[in-house]
């Protein structure tokens, strides 16, 4: 789960919870709504924790100067 994905879950559980006054049968919308805050704050957390352990490499370039002074060979198969 995402960074993105745990916004959305918390802000369609805030939804649930807050805005919501239809009611049905069987299920309550208020607590599902805190269902989803929370797996949602759990991801939130989970997933910047990730982001901040993840580790970095660095690539290096090195430029290699050939500053050779003797003349090729006559055999040298590159002439």
């Amino acid at each position: 789960m995402r960074i993105g994905s745990s916004l959305a879950l918390i802000a369609i559980g805030a939804i649930l919870k807050f805005a919501i006054t239809w009611s049905t049968s069987g299920i309550n919308l208020s607590n599902v709504g805190v269902i989803l805050m929370g797996v949602g704050a759990a991801g939130l957390v989970i997933s910047l924790v990730l982001a901040n352990t993840k580790q970095r490499t660095d690539v290096v370039h090195r430029t290699v100067r050939d500053d050779s002074t003797e003349l090729p060979r006559s055999d040298d198969p590159r002439l």
